[in-house]
């Protein structure tokens, strides 16, 4: 290059404005790939008619702009729930008047795949497993995921002037009852595999499931957690601190999402913008009242239940039939008896120490790795079995 071609190259680049670069922007920006891919199933309510769309190029169009769908960066607009689930369901017993009607979230299974059935913990919601169910139908496109709102919780209701009982009987009573509504609503002629995964109070109630022996041999297996009965019982004693350092409302939802995020209680900003949203309800304002975002659960008011739900756990997990997985933030949640059943080889045990209480939120992707490792390992459909003896015998073979 000339001299002259130099001098003319480097003017133009002093007139052209230089934009400041922010650090943290781009770090925010380059947590873009959590967010979800829309679903292109022609019968998802969650599909989106942009992503088929034709793009016509025109002046007034920037064609290198980011395009438009879920909100990325450092926003806190919340995230629909049809960006990751098929279809919401409303389930209801008829026979049973006094049964919840339970709100749940599906995306169906394809062919023979199995179905991940997910129960949250106390306080929480269904969409609590929305990122980390999006996660798995990635790695394992044939997967369904089922998640429920548990009575008390979301936008699940009971009948009006009904006592809200949340023992671990009846709650795991009404998954095994919202599985069954399922089935008849989507007229599946049986019941896919299936797959357990409980967090917190929701990992008590999915062994109690499991327990139970009512899924029969579509139960390939159970997950747990961030749950062990020893660290939850020492855990109780301090909910009260807890919550009276929790706020009691938000002045915006906006507000209910930055609170989750900066407390570090959900510590991915693109779950928290999916999950915290299910946790608020708006009440009508009153006087004075600047924080009109209030929490749909009553967590205080579960106290007389918490005893219940823990008491007993790891007996429970190591007890119940099936191939078992136990996800952990940390190795000093084991208490005695799980060490001793892990030492034998009784479950699989992984830790995710970088994750807080939440883990499946925190930490999505690696989640949804453990779990669909999880089911390959359990996977019945991937067996061959030898034939049988009389169907030789019809066949004419000697035996």
């Amino acid at each position: 290059m000339s001299d002259l071609q130099k001098a003319w190259a480097k003017n133009r680049l002093g007139a052209m404005p230089v934009e400041a670069f922010d650090e943290h922007e781009e770090e925010e920006l380059g947590s873009v790939s959590e967010l979800p891919e829309h679903f292109d199933d022609d019968s998802s309510s969650a599909s989106s008619a942009s992503s088929t769309g034709t793009v016509i190029p025109s002046p007034s169009q920037n064609l290198f702009a980011r395009p438009q769908g879920v909100p990325r960066g450092r926003t806190l607009q919340p995230i629909p729930w049809t960006t990751y689930f098929e279809r919401e369901l409303f389930l209801h017993d008829k026979t049973s008047p006094q049964s919840p009607n339970t709100h749940a979230y599906l995306t169906s299974p394809v062919g023979k795949g199995p179905l991940f059935v997910m129960h949250h913990g106390g306080g929480s919601s269904g969409l609590s497993f929305a990122v980390v169910g999006n996660q798995i139908r990635k790695r394992l496109s044939s997967a369904g995921v089922f998640s429920l709102d548990a009575r008390g919780h979301g936008s699940t209701t009971i009948p009006e002037g009904q006592t809200l009982d949340l023992s671990l009987e009846t709650l795991a009573d009404d998954l095994f009852t919202a599985l069954r509504l399922t089935q008849q609503v989507m007229k599946w002629t049986e019941s896919p595999p299936i797959i357990l995964v409980g967090h917190s109070m929701g990992g008590a109630v999915v062994t109690e499931l499991a327990r139970s022996g009512r899924l029969g041999n579509t139960l390939l297996g159970y997950a747990v957690l961030d749950v062990v009965e020893g660290s939850a019982i020492d855990a109780l004693q301090h909910m009260h601190t807890y919550l009276s350092t929790r706020p009691t409302g938000f002045q915006s939802l906006e507000m209910g999402i930055e609170w989750h995020t900066r407390s570090r209680t959900i510590r991915n900003s693109v779950s928290a913008r999916t999950s915290v949203p299910s946790l608020l309800t708006l009440e009508e304002k009153k006087p004075g009242d600047t924080r009109p975002w209030k929490w749909r659960t009553d967590l205080a008011a579960t106290q007389p239940y918490w005893e219940n739900w823990f008491v007993g756990l790891s007996s429970k997990f190591l007890a119940a039939k099936g191939a078992k997985l136990l996800l952990l933030a940390g190795t000093d949640r084991l208490d005695t008896e799980l060490t001793i059943g892990q030492m034998q080889g009784k479950y699989n045990l992984q830790v995710f120490p970088e994750a807080g209480h939440f883990i499946h939120e925190d930490l999505p992707e690696k989640i949804a790795i453990s779990l669909v490792d999880f089911h390959r390992r359990n996977d019945r459909s991937a067996l061959v079995l030898p034939p049988k003896v009389s169907d030789l015998l019809k066949q004419g073979k000697k035996v």
